[in-house]
């Protein structure tokens, strides 16, 4: 293959050879694919209808649903037909919009918990300031940003590694369309211009985790000077969730995207990459509703009004 031109469908990495363990793997993938459906639509619709929940939290917490729905939708629908079907191939078209999509729904919801930091911030160290400060207005700008940054950023990266000519195979060790594993087939140093992107993208996204450490540093201490016992219980319950997404969120992309190279194997590469784009959209959901008593009493109502209407 010359160049990418050339190049009019990737293989990708299948998870199984057999029948069995093929249809195995399109069962799990669709048995976590239904649980985040659930849970973020569950989530989605909670907030959207229950007036009680219409406060800046639950706005941004909607915007993350969406956006976790996004990204699971991206990558696992495509690798169940494939096991299903027992194919690998997916479109040069398709495999673009899949590194599109997957770049502006990770981007723009690491952007949305960085905002979200940033409100527990001024709800627990200004909480007088809160609400002429973290006003609706406010928080659809900050999701406009997060959303459109995530858009340029994901539009940045498509052409970039797209513009990449392509010589060594068109064989990706992955299940979707990852951009790494795109710039492997790379046969000219042009690799380097995405290499630089990623650099940049690696600055910003360290950037905005400083800002996230920073904020709860200061959430935590203010937080323990609050006297009551009761207080402080709130204030945790309000952070919590929030905390243990992140450090899901980080920690899987870190795995991903900056380890070593010695270390790195078909086998491992595969379990980084379901860590990253599959457990998180459909564990977050459960993470927030689990010390959340507003969001369960909702999803509670809501439930039980779907059972009603039924009956």
């Amino acid at each position: 293959m010359s160049n990418s031109s050339s190049v009019n469908q990737f293989l990708l990495l299948t998870f199984a050879d057999t029948r069995e363990l093929q249809l195995l793997h399109f069962s799990l993938f669709l048995g976590i694919y239904l649980a985040a459906l659930l849970g973020n639509g569950l989530i989605i619709t909670a907030a959207a209808y229950n007036h009680h929940l219409h406060t800046p939290m639950y706005f941004f917490l909607f915007n993350l649903s969406l956006l976790d729905l996004g990204t699971i939708s991206t990558t696992v629908p495509k690798s169940m037909a494939n096991s299903l079907w027992d194919t690998r191939a997916i479109s040069y078209s398709g495999c673009a919009a899949q590194v599109f999509l997957l770049a502006f729904f990770l981007s723009a919801e690491y952007s949305v918990l960085t905002i979200m930091a940033y409100d527990r911030f001024v709800a627990i160290c200004k909480p007088l300031h809160y609400g002429t400060i973290v006003d609706s207005r406010a928080c659809v700008k900050m999701a406009a940003a997060a959303w459109a940054s995530g858009f340029l950023h994901a539009l940045l990266h498509t052409a970039n590694t797209f513009s990449i000519p392509l010589c060594q195979s068109n064989v990706l060790e992955q299940f979707f369309c990852e951009i790494p594993q795109i710039l492997k087939l790379s046969c000219s140093d042009s690799y380097l211009r995405e290499l630089g992107v990623l650099v940049v993208s690696v600055c910003l996204g360290f950037g905005c985790f400083v800002f996230i450490v920073v904020s709860y540093v200061q959430i935590f201490t203010a937080v323990l000077r609050i006297p009551s016992e009761q207080g402080q219980h709130k204030a945790f319950s309000m952070c919590l969730p929030h905390l243990a997404v992140v450090s899901l969120f980080v920690s899987t992309g870190m795995v991903a995207y900056l380890k070593p190279p010695s270390v790195t194997s078909p086998a491992l590469d595969l379990v980084v990459a379901v860590l990253y784009s599959v457990v998180p959209p459909a564990v977050n959901p459960l993470i927030y509703s689990m010390r959340n008593k507003e969001l369960k009493d909702a999803l509670k109502k809501l439930i039980q009004l779907v059972l009603f209407q039924q009956q």
